[in-house]
Protein backbone atom coordinates (compact mmCIF):
# COMPACT_ATOMS: atom_id res chain seq x y z
CA UNK A 1 0.00 0.00 0.00
CA UNK A 2 2.04 2.96 -1.14
CA UNK A 3 1.71 6.26 0.52
CA UNK A 4 1.10 9.39 -1.35
CA UNK A 5 1.67 12.90 1.07
CA UNK A 6 0.49 16.22 0.39
CA UNK A 7 1.71 19.17 2.23
CA UNK A 8 -1.45 21.21 3.03
CA UNK A 9 -0.49 23.46 5.66
CA UNK A 10 1.66 23.34 8.65
CA UNK A 11 0.41 24.70 12.59
CA UNK A 12 2.83 25.58 15.17
CA UNK A 13 0.60 24.83 17.98
CA UNK A 14 -0.85 20.93 18.45
CA UNK A 15 -3.93 22.51 19.26
CA UNK A 16 -4.87 24.44 16.31
CA UNK A 17 -4.05 21.44 13.66
CA UNK A 18 -7.88 20.97 13.50
CA UNK A 19 -7.31 17.39 11.46
CA UNK A 20 -9.63 15.40 13.20
CA UNK A 21 -13.25 16.21 15.00
CA UNK A 22 -12.95 16.05 18.89
CA UNK A 23 -14.40 12.73 19.18
CA UNK A 24 -12.14 10.80 16.62
CA UNK A 25 -9.84 8.85 17.95
CA UNK A 26 -6.24 9.63 16.22
CA UNK A 27 -2.95 7.65 16.25
CA UNK A 28 -0.40 10.03 17.31
CA UNK A 29 3.39 9.80 18.16
CA UNK A 30 6.53 12.00 19.02
CA UNK A 31 10.04 12.68 17.76
CA UNK A 32 12.38 14.92 19.08
CA UNK A 33 14.41 15.93 16.16
CA UNK A 34 18.21 17.73 16.39
CA UNK A 35 20.26 19.43 14.21
CA UNK A 36 23.28 20.52 15.60
CA UNK A 37 22.37 22.92 18.45
CA UNK A 38 18.75 23.03 16.93
CA UNK A 39 16.56 20.82 18.64
CA UNK A 40 12.60 20.32 18.36
CA UNK A 41 9.75 17.95 18.61
CA UNK A 42 7.89 16.55 16.06
CA UNK A 43 4.09 15.64 16.38
CA UNK A 44 2.55 13.46 13.71
CA UNK A 45 -1.02 12.91 14.44
CA UNK A 46 -3.13 10.41 12.09
CA UNK A 47 -6.92 9.54 12.38
CA UNK A 48 -7.77 6.19 12.72
CA UNK A 49 -10.33 5.79 10.23
CA UNK A 50 -7.06 6.17 7.98
CA UNK A 51 -6.08 2.90 8.77
CA UNK A 52 -9.09 1.06 7.85
CA UNK A 53 -8.24 -0.22 4.35
CA UNK A 54 -4.91 -1.51 5.88
CA UNK A 55 -6.37 -3.01 9.18
CA UNK A 56 -6.70 -6.51 8.53
CA UNK A 57 -2.56 -6.47 7.56
CA UNK A 58 -1.89 -4.67 11.11
CA UNK A 59 -4.05 -6.77 12.63
CA UNK A 60 -2.82 -10.09 11.32
CA UNK A 61 0.47 -11.82 12.58
CA UNK A 62 3.52 -11.61 10.44
CA UNK A 63 4.53 -14.67 8.67
CA UNK A 64 6.57 -17.11 10.72
CA UNK A 65 5.99 -15.06 13.38
CA UNK A 66 5.31 -16.85 16.69
CA UNK A 67 4.31 -13.75 18.85
CA UNK A 68 7.49 -13.73 20.64
CA UNK A 69 10.74 -11.58 19.85
CA UNK A 70 11.43 -11.43 16.14
CA UNK A 71 15.28 -13.18 16.49
CA UNK A 72 16.91 -11.75 13.66
CA UNK A 73 16.63 -8.30 14.77
CA UNK A 74 18.02 -9.36 18.49
CA UNK A 75 20.71 -11.51 16.95
CA UNK A 76 21.51 -8.22 14.84
CA UNK A 77 21.60 -5.89 17.56
CA UNK A 78 23.61 -8.34 19.79
CA UNK A 79 26.21 -8.07 17.17
CA UNK A 80 26.24 -4.56 16.74
CA UNK A 81 26.46 -3.88 20.96
CA UNK A 82 29.70 -6.64 20.58
CA UNK A 83 31.56 -4.94 18.06
CA UNK A 84 31.00 -1.54 19.60
CA UNK A 85 34.50 0.06 20.25
CA UNK A 86 34.91 1.65 23.92
CA UNK A 87 37.62 2.59 25.43
CA UNK A 88 38.97 1.35 29.28
CA UNK A 89 41.10 3.75 31.10
CA UNK A 90 42.57 2.98 34.61
CA UNK A 91 43.92 5.61 36.72
CA UNK A 92 47.29 4.14 38.24
CA UNK A 93 47.79 7.18 41.20
CA UNK A 94 46.85 10.99 41.29
CA UNK A 95 48.57 14.14 43.15
CA UNK A 96 46.69 17.22 44.33
CA UNK A 97 48.28 20.56 43.56
CA UNK A 98 47.27 24.12 43.31
CA UNK A 99 47.21 25.75 40.25
CA UNK A 100 50.34 27.87 41.64
CA UNK A 101 51.88 24.52 42.35
CA UNK A 102 51.33 23.76 38.55
CA UNK A 103 52.36 27.27 37.03
CA UNK A 104 55.82 27.08 38.99
CA UNK A 105 56.80 23.07 37.81
CA UNK A 106 59.65 23.01 34.95
CA UNK A 107 61.41 19.77 33.01
CA UNK A 108 63.06 17.93 35.58
CA UNK A 109 60.81 18.49 38.81
CA UNK A 110 59.57 15.12 40.37
CA UNK A 111 55.56 15.18 41.05
CA UNK A 112 55.29 12.81 44.16
CA UNK A 113 52.44 10.51 43.51
CA UNK A 114 49.08 8.69 45.64
CA UNK A 115 49.68 5.20 44.40
CA UNK A 116 46.21 3.28 45.49
CA UNK A 117 46.43 -0.40 46.18
CA UNK A 118 44.14 -1.57 43.49
CA UNK A 119 42.39 0.20 40.91
CA UNK A 120 38.61 1.17 38.79
CA UNK A 121 38.72 0.75 35.24
CA UNK A 122 36.46 2.59 33.73
CA UNK A 123 34.33 2.59 30.48
CA UNK A 124 33.12 6.13 29.70
CA UNK A 125 33.65 7.09 33.53
CA UNK A 126 31.44 4.49 34.54
CA UNK A 127 33.33 1.84 36.98
CA UNK A 128 33.15 -1.51 35.55
CA UNK A 129 35.75 -3.37 37.24
CA UNK A 130 38.19 -3.32 40.29
CA UNK A 131 41.89 -4.38 38.98
CA UNK A 132 45.37 -4.90 40.32
CA UNK A 133 47.90 -3.90 38.00
CA UNK A 134 51.62 -5.28 37.31
CA UNK A 135 53.51 -6.33 34.42
CA UNK A 136 53.16 -9.59 32.52
CA UNK A 137 55.77 -10.69 30.03
CA UNK A 138 57.35 -7.22 29.71
CA UNK A 139 53.77 -5.16 29.32
CA UNK A 140 52.12 -2.97 31.97
CA UNK A 141 48.87 -4.44 32.45
CA UNK A 142 45.93 -4.68 34.88
CA UNK A 143 43.87 -8.24 36.40
CA UNK A 144 40.46 -7.90 37.05
CA UNK A 145 39.69 -8.71 41.20
CA UNK A 146 35.85 -8.13 40.62
CA UNK A 147 32.80 -7.15 38.52
CA UNK A 148 31.20 -3.40 39.68
CA UNK A 149 27.84 -3.23 39.46
CA UNK A 150 25.87 -0.36 37.86
CA UNK A 151 25.53 1.60 41.25
CA UNK A 152 29.40 1.45 41.60
CA UNK A 153 29.65 -1.58 44.37
CA UNK A 154 30.89 -4.82 44.42
CA UNK A 155 29.32 -7.94 42.50
CA UNK A 156 30.71 -11.47 43.30
CA UNK A 157 33.88 -11.52 42.73
CA UNK A 158 34.31 -13.31 39.02
CA UNK A 159 30.54 -12.23 38.13
CA UNK A 160 28.84 -9.85 35.97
Amino acid sequence: YPIELEYARSEMHMQFANIATPSEIVVTTTFRVEFGESAGDLHICIPYSTFEPIREILYSPLQGDQGGPDRRWLTLLTQQIKSASVELAAELAYSRATVGELMALKVGDFIELDRMPTLVSKVDGVPIFECDYGTLGGRYGVRIREFLTQTGGSAAAGQP
